[in-house]
Formats: structure tokens, C-alpha cells, sequence
């Protein structure tokens, strides 16, 4: 393990998009691998943070914890549970293009990758794909989104024009997020205030966080596919009737 690999479970709990406390659940549950100890401190790896993801998946689709636990069983058997999940689960080697999170781009590299736009590499980060470590060095922004971009432009789209994409992607996701994060607030933040503010209550706000943390991509992932599917009939029934089957 590359030390660059190595994560506390605050930083786990950062990258996952989740409370230290929930990763903690997971581990007395058995859902997680124990963490490589050096000294009192627990450190994780890309496989800790593949496996959360799996688990969020399998809560998405309504499986119980204890559910999730026999199945990561006997997936650790070496069943299969591609069929389960209704996508791939391998975790490594990552598939070919995969963006890692802790890389370190040369800002030579990424000017040079950005150079037919104007002030391309500044857009690049306002775009959130990269993120500045210092005056010659950036990391990843966000994975998904350079992935995103990057087969964007495999598929022909002008570099400037992918940017744009982009950054039109995070907007309306911002959007989503911040009616979300409004609709939390006037409820259970305002239940909160309202309540003794005692263990039970506090233990309540801290499950209806952590379900409002997964609520929205689970209602945005179903209904976006839908639309994009719907939208994608359309067009290649008008732009190109006859030549694939309905």
C-alpha cells in the first residue's frame, strides 16, 4: 500500500460522503476489512472505500444491513454479485481511464492538455475537475467529472465546449443540492431546535443526515436515466428513423 493510499476514517468518512460514525457502524457490523493499524491509529485503502460504495449501493436498493453483510460474505467467498447489483463490483484492478483521487498532475502537463482555450487550465479548475496543491502541482477535483470530460472529448467534443458541459453538470447539481439541503433545514433542523435536545434526539437528526446525504442521488440517478433514455428515443427516432429498433 502506497502511503499516499493510506486514509484515517476521517478521511475515509470525507471521501465516502459520510459520518465517522456511520463508517464506525459499519465496522461492528463486519462490514468493513480491518484497518492497517500503525500504532493506535487505523489506516484504509482504496479497497475500504470500494467497499463502502458497494454497501451504499445495496442499501439504495433496499437490503437490509444485516442483508448487506451476507452478501459481502459471500462475495468475499468468491460469489458472484454482479447479477445483485445489476453492475460490475470489481474493485481492482480499476477499469482502464479510472482518475485516482490522490494523483499529482504536473501544471506543465495539465497547461499544456488545456492550452487551445483561453486561460484553459483556470477553467478547468472553476470546472472543479482539478484542484491546485501548489504553484506546480494539482490534484483531481473530482474524478467523476474528469472521467466524465475525458470521454466527452474521446467522443469528439471540443475541449472548450466539454468544459462548458461540465460546468453546466455541477450547476444543476448544485441547484439540486441546495433545495435539498433547504428542504433538511426546514424540518429536521427546525424538528432539532424544537425537540429537549436530548441523546435520542440527537441520535434521530443524525439518522435523517445521514438518509438525506443518499436521498437525493437515489430520486435524481432513477429519474435523470429515465429522462436521458426518453430523450434518446426521441432524437434517434427523428434523426435517424428505421435504422434501430425501437
Amino acid at each position: 500500500m502506497s502511503v499516499e493510499d493510506e486514509l484515517t476514517i476521517a478521511e475515509l468518512a470525507e471521501q465516502a460522503g459520510m459520518t465517522v460514525r456511520t463508517l464506525r457502524d459499519y465496522h461492528e457490523r463486519g462490514l468493513l476489512p480491518p484497518a492497517k493499524m500503525k500504532g493506535r491509529t487505523g489506516f484504509y485503502s482504496a479497497e475500504h472505500l470500494d467497499r463502502v460504495r458497494i454497501v451504499t449501493r445495496l442499501l439504495d436498493r433496499g437490503i437490509t444491513l444485516n442483508g448487506v453483510r451476507s452478501l459481502l460474505e459471500a462475495w468475499d467467498r468468491g460469489e458472484d454479485l454482479a447479477d445483485i447489483l445489476g453492475v460490475s463490483v470489481a474493485t481492482t484492478p480499476p477499469p482502464p481511464g479510472t482518475v485516482s483521487a490522490t494523483a499529482t498532475i504536473p501544471a506543465a502537463e495539465l497547461a499544456e492538455r488545456f492550452r487551445s482555450v483561453p486561460d484553459g487550465l483556470a477553467a478547468a479548475v472553476a470546472a472543479g475537475l482539478y484542484e491546485p496543491i501548489d504553484e506546480i502541482s494539482y490534484r483531481p477535483g473530482d474524478p467523476a467529472l474528469i472521467e466524465l470530460f475525458d470521454q466527452l472529448v474521446a467522443d469528439g467534443v471540443p475541449i472548450d465546449r466539454a468544459l462548458d458541459e461540465i460546468e453546466m453538470l455541477r450547476t444543476d447539481c448544485d441547484h439540486i443540492a441546495r433545495q435539498f439541503t433547504d428542504l433538511f433545514a426546514r424540518t429536521a433542523i427546525r424538528a432539532y431546535r424544537r425537540s429537549g435536545r436530548t441523546e435520542r434526539d440527537i441520535d434521530k437528526l443524525a439518522g435523517e443526515l445521514a438518509v438525506a446525504r443518499t436521498r437525493p442521488s437515489a430520486v435524481a440517478t432513477g429519474l435523470i436515466d429515465r429522462m436521458v433514455d426518453r430523450y434518446l428515443r426521441s432524437a434517434v427516432s427523428r434523426d435517424l428513423p428505421g435504422v434501430l429498433p425501437d
